[in-house]
């Protein structure tokens, strides 16, 4: 197997600084009409005049804007660095071309009308890349909604977004402007954003690559629907994880609409959104389902970085909050442990003889007679070595309604909080029921997330304690098996697993039912196992017989197929007992954005009853697929339970990491199955096998 570095034969980083830092941009289609694109960008350009020159470029040559435009590209008085273009898609190919011609090095094309409306558009897409590569420059969309650099004071968007440390890559304008609302909430705006449209030359992966070397980006956020080459995407994903720049990921799936014409365990079982999730855990991306879930994950990374939330302190001033707080905390995978005699003496030292210490604490109503009993209980959680996170939830935040002193008093306790989270650098959460006061709005200027339900605040650190550490990227699929397969009979599955190092039980083909006991004779021994060959589905279509004692039982089960199902041929295989082992699927479907995965699960006739599976990008080295292995539901049993022996999971990975390659090497296989993968304490063994070729 070969298992490529996770950097070669990736494109390397693209040079971008025409699109994010020009000398001098123009807007090809400015107009006065408020309703179009051309009137939006160059209002949004001419913001930027005294930091670079701004031409604005109108059919008519009337001023736009009260300000002089130009005819045609070719009458500026300069050449340019950045041409937007916002014309009807009838004259686009024209105006690259006069882009091209005008020294233009970066192209954003707001113009739709290509790609997605089908094979045509398509068509004039890649006859416009070729050309705008050809020329040395590259091209934004078409059919975006622009590019911004709040670093460099680009301005190129159809609306203004706030400045800040995000860099934000989207394939949806209206997220890009609902997320910029929630990251305003929370203090925080974009370094860049960028439009990918149809993604016809810069993809996701150049930008992520990009924004991953630009000083001013902390954090790298993204809304993506398709992932052009997705082997290059996690290749860059992985990269801005790896120098210290989180990427997290809003993207649409789950749907069954790629695996519909599947033909195998594997590819029933496998669905956009467990494609994604294995690209997310090979790049360390972190995934959320919302735009507001992306603004509160930024928000606590920006805040927390990489600081470990599992083990959570939950403080509240009311028991119902405290219990609430405490079901939801574990919901999210988070532990709330007991405190040991000496934290719970110090919290209840500071408290009344009511309150809770064990964890929850609950300050039993200390809130209004002495506010900073917060502050003190607060530090106390925080300086815990078993404490990584704090979730306060209730009332904290509206006692400022009962009078000056009290509103006084709690919003130094809000500033006093905000310091001790910098001080210990742990993770803390507010949720309160009062988020539009004046204390809660000084814990957001300290940095402390704040949320309105406590369901949020959970969540939140659910996803700090999930994000995984990086992992090492799959190797691309190098292509490089020895020759092609262009048989997907049961033999050949088996004979191409075998050789690639699973092993199989002895078997031999036969052609006619007095072969098949000849076979076994030659095998030896007994029980056996007789399958018909040319069957897609053999055990559906009654294509396989079990537990035969001698040859002559061997010789009237092939006789039966052969009066029922008429197959070209049968294989004759010794029968492996599975008494003492676990029956594991390991598969692969190649997928047409991330190439193959691989799937392991439960295997035999449990596969898709159970679906307890995981999934991976392929090819994969043992360690990475014992890891896979371990992460299933069921992966108590490989360890051995209730007086089993535990099975040799160090062999059953190169096993699964074999078929992976397999899989990974010949692109010619759409789906490789073994199923069942017997794991027993003295190795593994194939029981069968299936290859579905690609079309």
């Amino acid at each position: 197997m070969t298992v490529l570095a996770p950097d070669e034969g990736q494109v390397r980083a693209r040079d971008l600084s025409a699109l994010f830092a020009p000398r001098a941009v123009a807007v090809v289609g400015a107009s006065n009409d408020q309703s179009k694109y051309g009137n939006w960008l160059s209002v949004q350009a001419l913001r930027m005049q005294g930091r670079r020159a701004v031409y604005l470029v109108g059919r008519r040559g009337e001023p736009v804007l009260g300000e002089p435009t130009y005819r045609t590209l070719a009458e500026l008085p300069e050449p340019v660095d950045l041409v937007v273009i916002a014309v009807p898609a009838a004259g686009f190919e024209a105006a690259v071309e006069d882009a091209l011609a005008a020294g233009a090095k970066a192209i954003v094309g707001i113009t739709a009308g290509f790609g997605e409306l089908g094979a045509e558009g398509r068509a004039r897409e890649a006859a416009l890349v070729a050309r705008v590569r050809a020329a040395g420059a590259v091209l934004l969309g078409p059919n975006c909604l622009g590019v911004l650099d709040s670093t460099t004071g680009l301005s190129l968007a159809s609306n203004p977004l706030p400045a800040g440390s995000v860099a934000l890559i989207s394939q949806s304008g209206n997220m890009a402007l609902e997320l910029s609302r929630f990251l305003t909430d929370r203090g925080l705006g974009f370094s860049r954003f960028a439009s990918l449209g149809n993604q016809a030359d810069l993809g996701a992966a150049d930008l992520i690559r990009s924004c991953a070397e630009d000083p001013g980006t902390e954090l790298i956020a993204l809304y993506c629907e398709d992932f052009g080459d997705g082997r290059a995407f996690v290749a860059a994903a992985a990269d801005a994880v790896a120098a210290g720049k989180p990427v997290v990921l809003l993207t649409v799936g789950g749907s069954a609409a790629s695996v519909r014409g599947a033909k195998s365990h594997t590819g029933a079982l496998t669905s956009d959104s467990s494609v994604i999730d294995a690209a997310c855990r090979a790049a360390g991306i972190d995934r959320v389902t919302s735009p507001r879930q992306m603004a509160d994950l930024l928000a606590a990374l920006h805040r927390f970085g990489r600081a470990r939330a599992d083990r959570v302190a939950v403080l509240a001033d009311g028991g119902g909050h405290a219990a609430v707080a405490c079901d939801l905390a574990e919901a999210q995978g988070l532990s709330v442990p007991e405190f040991g005699p000496g934290l719970a003496g110090a919290l209840r030292a500071g408290l009344p003889p009511s309150a809770g210490v064990g964890n929850p604490v609950d300050i039993a109503g200390a809130g209004e007679r002495d506010i900073a009993s917060f502050t003190r209980t607060l530090r106390l959680l925080l300086a815990a070595p078993d404490v990584d996170a704090a979730l306060l939830t209730g009332y904290f935040g509206g006692y400022g309604s009962y009078g000056e002193r009290l509103a006084a008093a709690e919003l130094a306790t809000a500033t006093e909080l905000g310091a001790l989270v910098r001080e210990y650098g742990k993770p803390v959460v507010v949720h309160t029921m009062c988020p539009d006061t004046a204390t809660s709005e000084e814990l957001r200027r300290q940095g402390v997330p704040v949320f309105a339900a406590v369901e949020d605040a959970a969540r939140c650190l659910g996803m700090l304690a999930r994000r995984a550490e990086p992992a090492e990227p799959p190797g691309r699929p190098d292509g490089s098996g020895s020759g092609a397969v262009t048989d997907d009979g049961y033999w050949t599955a088996r004979e191409l697993v075998r050789t690639a190092g699973v092993a199989f039980p002895a078997a031999r083909r036969a052609a006619s039912p007095d072969g098949a006991a000849e076979a076994a004779r030659a095998i030896g021994g007994g029980p056996f196992v007789v399958k018909a060959l040319g069957l897609l589905h053999k055990s559906d279509a009654g294509g396989v017989a079990l537990g035969l004692t001698d040859a002559d039982a061997v010789r009237a089960a092939a006789q039966d197929m052969t009066d029922r199902l008429a197959p070209p041929g049968f294989c004759v295989e010794a029968m492996a007992d599975p008494s003492g082992g676990v029956e594991i699927i390991v598969g692969v479907r190649r997928d047409p954005r991330f190439g193959p995965v691989v799937m392991v699960g439960l295997g035999g006739i449990t596969t898709e009853v159970l679906r307890d599976v995981t999934f991976a990008l392929a090819p994969l080295v043992p360690a990475q697929a014992k890891e896979l292995l371990l992460r299933l539901g069921a992966a108590a049993l490989l360890h051995g339970v209730r007086g089993r022996p535990a099975v040799d999971l160090d062999a059953l990975a190169e096993s699964v990491a074999a078929v992976a390659g397999l899989a990974a090497a010949h692109p010619e296989i759409a789906e490789l199955e073994v199923n069942p993968l017997l794991a027993t304490p003295d190795g593994c063994l194939g029981l069968d096998a299936r290859i579905v070729l690609a079309d």
